[in-house]
Formats: C-alpha cells, structure tokens, sequence
C-alpha cells in the first residue's frame, strides 16, 4: 500500500512537472522572475541578482546610520547639539561612493539596454500586434497569404469547445481563443502598435516590455530557446477591462509552425484545434515517458 501511495505520489509529481514544462505562468506566492525562455531574460535574471549585491548593503548602510543618529544623537544623550559644519572626508565619500556604484549598474544596465533594443541578427519572422480596448490583433507579415487574427480572453464557457479545460495549461484569465504561434529558436520581430488607448505587450519569459501607442510603431524582438506555452498581459492600464487581456505564445519546432501557418492561411481556427491536439498528445506522451521511468 505504501509503495502504491509513493508511485501514485512520483505519477502526480511527474505529471505536474511536465505541465509546468510546457507553459510558463505566474503562480501564487511567486517571489522571483518567471523562468526564463530567451537570452535576453537570462540577462534580466542575472541583472536582478547582481544589482542585490549593491541594494542589500546600501539598505543595511542606511539602517545602522539611522539607528547611530535615532541612538547617539538623541535629546537626552546629546543636549548640546554638535555645529559641525564641514566633513571634508564624509563629503568625498558620500559622493565618489554612490559615483562608483552608479557606474557599476549603469554599464550593464546600458549593455542590457542596447542587446534588447538593437539586436544583432537579421529578422526570420515579423508578426505586428495591435492592442485594442481589450483584445489582441496579430499579422504575421510573412508569405503569399498573410495569417492575421485576433485573440481575446477565453471565457469559461468556451472551454469546452475550445479542448481548453485543463486550468494548469489554460489558466482562468491567462488563456486565449487564439495563441501566437512562433518557431523555437528563430529570430521574432514584433511590431507594436495600438489602435484606441495606449496599452503595453509584456511577455515576462521572453524579457519582452514595449508600450502599444496609437499612431506609432515600436519594435521589439525575442527568439525563444524551448517550446511551451509562455503568457504575458498588457501592462499599461488602458480602461476598465485592463485586466482582462492576456497574452499567450506557443513556441514550438519549425515543423509544426509551418504546418500550423499554411493551415492558419485558410481557416486559423482549423489550424490552432489541429496544432493543439498534436502539442498535447506530445506532452501527455512525456508525461506518461517520465511516469514510466520512475
């Protein structure tokens, strides 16, 4: 019975990590970035830890500072205040101090800065995303007969039809009628523009955050390194159903994208119920591969 307990317990266990392969999503009481899914996010993870490095003694400095002065220098234990007016030593240090720090975030900052917003190879996909008061549009802008669609919320009694009921993989208030389906490990250029308010395409894996304004065209860019289903929000508050427009990429092998986009030509929704069934039995063929092994 325990040996039972235990295999249903490594089953349970296996199945969940193979979900959680396939799509990236926040989840509850998450303290750090989602994991990363290109290059440029790996960058931002590693930014984050080493600016740690300054902001953790810089709060402590600041901190024992506070408690000396609050301490020594309090009415009672000081009733003649000091009318020091100068410090030539403090004031060298409280300057070339921060000077030095500054420059020691700066220069990656600017390094990261410039890898994100000028990259260095030639583009392989560009697909344009409108936001609209509250949906997404996409054209992908490649080929004889451009795909192009839009995609909303999936609402909840749309599941079903949609072979979308599984929560773990199509989160309430994630998911969408229709995901953008790019290549792994190919060079994206997005364009990013809006068509009402001004709204924001933030994809937290791929390290991706532009501003969506009417009448200009941002550019962006991302090349995922493994498939999966990653999502992401609009991030600039544009109305009352803000919160209510996702955003979700499949990435997955060159091969099914290009079947996946001379299907989507004709009938996209054809093309996405198709490319889905073979994503999933895929990933329930892992899952049940990684159940086996144990």
């Amino acid at each position: 019975m325990k040996n039972k307990a235990i295999a249903g317990l490594t089953a349970l266990g296996s199945l969940l990590l193979a979900q959680s392969a396939f799509a990236d999503q926040p989840f509850d009481w998450q303290k750090g970035l989602q994991p990363a899914a290109t290059s440029i996010m790996e960058e931002i993870r590693w930014f984050e830890q080493y600016t740690l490095w300054f902001i953790v003694p810089v709060t402590l400095l600041v901190l024992v500072l506070l408690a000396v002065v609050i301490v020594r220098f309090r009415e009672s234990a000081n009733p003649v205040p000091s009318r020091t007016s100068h410090n030539t030593a403090i004031e060298v240090i409280w300057t070339l101090g921060p000077v030095i720090a500054l420059l020691f975030l700066a220069i990656p900052s600017f390094q990261l800065l410039t890898r994100q917003l000028a990259p260095t190879e030639e583009p392989e996909l560009t697909i344009k995303a409108t936001g609209y008061q509250w949906y997404w549009g996409y054209e992908y802008q490649e080929g004889e007969d451009p795909v192009s669609f839009d995609s909303l919320l999936l609402q909840d009694a749309d599941r079903a039809a949609a072979g979308k009921e599984d929560r773990a993989v199509y989160p309430r208030l994630l998911a969408v009628d229709n995901e953008v389906v790019v290549p792994v490990g190919k060079h994206v250029r997005l364009l990013v523009t809006a068509g009402d308010v001004i709204h924001a395409f933030a994809m937290p894996s791929f390290g991706v955050k532009i501003d969506a304004v009417p009448g200009r065209m941002n550019e962006t860019w991302f090349k995922a390194d493994r498939e999966g289903l990653f999502y992401g929000q609009c991030s600039e508050l544009c109305g009352k159903d803000h919160a209510y427009m996702p955003i979700a990429i499949r990435v997955v092998s060159q091969d099914a994208f290009d079947t996946w986009l001379a299907a989507a030509a004709t009938n996209v929704d054809e093309a996405n119920k198709a490319l889905m069934a073979s994503v999933d039995g895929a990933e329930k063929s892992v899952a049940v591969a990684q159940t086996a092994a144990q």
